[in-house]
């Protein structure tokens, strides 16, 4: 009928020991951890149904059908052979977090293993919708990346041993994380979010981070209170932060005009906030 269908798939992994027992029982020859060496082919006859169509016909319509496939390897192990067969041919790869499930934070995907190949076939898309989404989405990335770096050190030295600019990448990793990933899907505001709220936030909070960063190196070569610090932008932009932290809690229901001017009133809030610090520390320097 035209229409655009996502079905879940059942736990491949149940279905690969089915196949493997019976596999046994007709005395097929073994291959890795037992399964039978058509494994992928069956794997890949399933998955490869998933596509978009020209439905027959008339009137001309146009439908699609995306399969979301779940993979329970035994002990978390992404060597078993259904895992690795499957991450073979799907071109989307959400690795659930069995830490974030326990710490309540849904949903549990993490963000450092997961990936999409669609990538470049998505970039006349975005490049059309927003410019420098492509570019804000790899700086999120990064600070996810490092944030994840930094906490071996933090656990052995402290916080407040790190340098300034890693301050900064812990408070914008921390937004990303508790503020923009994490969703409570019984709420009204946050149970789905179009995509024009995700780039609008996301780009808030790399403003943030990018200017708080600017303004830091900027100064550090500076003395006294000429130096700008990340406790300093803490400090005079609580409320900024604050109000970054909240932009999930703008409904969807208003309209997409009153969602884009209220994320368009926080972007000029970060904006005039860096603005009158960067004023205010010239002016003691002089």
């Amino acid at each position: 009928r035209g229409y655009n269908y996502s079905m879940r798939g059942a736990p491949g992994s149940r279905w690969a020991e089915a196949l493997r027992e019976i596999s046994g029982r007709l005395a097929e020859m073994p291959a890795d951890s037992g399964y039978p060496a058509y494994l992928a082919a069956r794997l890949a006859s399933f998955y490869e149904r998933a596509g978009k169509v020209s439905c027959l016909g008339s009137p001309t319509r146009t439908g699609s059908v995306t399969v979301v496939g779940a993979v329970s390897p035994p002990g978390g192990d992404f060597s078993d052979p259904v895992t690795s067969a499957t991450l073979g041919i799907v071109q989307v790869f959400w690795g659930l977090d069995k830490k974030l499930a326990q710490r309540k934070h849904f949903p549990s995907v993490n963000w450092l293993i997961s990936y999409s190949k669609y990538d470049d076939a998505l970039l006349p898309f975005y490049d059309g919708f927003d410019s420098s989404f492509v570019g804000v989405r790899a700086t999120a990335k990064q600070v996810l990346q490092q944030e994840d770096d930094l906490n071996e050190i933090v656990q052995l030295v402290g916080k407040d041993a790190l340098a300034e600019t890693d301050k900064v990448v812990l408070e914008t990793a921390r937004l990303i994380k508790e503020d923009y990933l994490q969703q409570n899907s019984f709420t009204s505001y946050d149970k789905y979010c179009p995509f024009y709220k995700s780039v609008g936030m996301l780009k808030n909070i790399i403003d943030f981070h990018t200017r708080a960063t600017d303004l830091i190196e900027k100064t550090s070569s500076h003395a006294g209170d000429g130096r700008v610090t990340f406790d300093m932008i803490k400090r005079r932009m609580g409320g900024v932060i604050y109000k970054l932290a909240s932009q999930k809690f703008i409904e969807v229901s208003d309209g997409e005009e009153s969602v884009r001017r209220s994320l368009q009133e926080v972007s000029d809030e970060v904006e005039r906030a860096f603005r009158d610090l960067e004023s205010a520390n010239f002016e003691s320097m002089r």
